[in-house]
């Protein structure tokens, strides 16, 4: 299974087919079928909820898992609960998770309809462990089902280092990207594993809502999946705010406006 995640995208590459590529918001009520369907987001993108939700109504998915919850907070939700707006924040415990506003997600909870919910998260101090620790060994059980014990290929680990990096605004050393890649194949293997125990528990199709950096084909959820339940049917759309150059890393990619939004850097200066 050395450098699994370069195979794993090739063997995704193939899913969608004649679908990949750029598609419109209408074309997510269209999706073609799949077991897994990864619906990325940028999270403060309201947009891309909408989106979201749109395609969760039309797919009637048995299960859809959230990244933003924790399985705690998944077993609150009733069928009546997402009917009302607010009890289903106060009942998760929304104000203060660190979360956008929950007026945002809240049409993808209204689209639900009979789906089992699951959560993805896993505890903070978790995440923080891993690293420092490593993914595998705070994932424990199972880490090599999901390629946790693999090293990453040296283009892709160093793709991957520069990725964080900026994502953290150049405001940490790059020596401590590493760990932050750990954390990050840490919670994809965590998120992989939800959609694995919902699929195995109530069938498909599942949904995963998830950050488009989880949603990547290429060393995401849907890698990991690849890996760990090579079966499964997984079609991973993701979500962009702007025109690209290059192919993005999903089966099929929706662009929207950018959310209006505060330079995410500041909070570093």
């Amino acid at each position: 299974m050395k450098h699994f995640l370069i195979s794993a995208a090739i063997t995704l590459a193939s899913v969608a087919g004649a679908w990949a590529g750029e598609i419109s918001s209408d074309g997510l009520v269209r999706l073609p079928p799949a077991d897994v369907i990864i619906l990325g987001e940028v999270h403060d993108n309201a947009q891309h909820h909408l989106n979201q939700a749109a395609a969760i109504a039309a797919l009637n998915p048995k299960a859809v898992v959230f990244e933003m919850l924790s399985p705690a907070q998944a077993a609150v939700i009733t069928p009546e609960l997402p009917k009302d707006q607010a009890a289903l924040a106060a009942s998760l415990e929304w104000e203060g998770s660190g979360w956008p506003e929950f007026a945002l997600y809240y049409p993808v909870f209204a689209a639900l309809g009979k789906a089992r919910v699951y959560g993805a998260a896993r505890p903070r101090d978790q995440v923080r462990r891993a690293f420092t620790e490593g993914a595998a060994a705070v994932f424990g059980a199972g880490a090599d089902t999901f390629g946790l014990d693999q090293v990453s290929p040296k283009p892709q680990l160093k793709q991957r280092l520069q990725a964080q990096f900026e994502a953290h605004c150049e405001a940490m050393p790059l020596t401590m990207m590493g760990g932050m890649v750990e954390a990050q194949r840490f919670r994809d293997a965590a998120f992989a594993a939800t959609v694995v125990r919902a699929f195995e528990e109530v069938g498909g199709p599942v949904v995963l809502i998830t950050g488009n950096g989880h949603a990547r084909m290429d060393w995401g959820v849907p890698a990991v999946l690849a890996v760990g339940k090579p079966d499964l049917k997984v079609l991973t759309i993701g979500h962009l705010e702007a025109p690209v150059t290059d192919v993005p890393p999903f089966d099929s990619w929706v662009i929207t406006d950018a959310a209006l939004r505060d330079d995410p850097c500041l909070e570093f200066k």
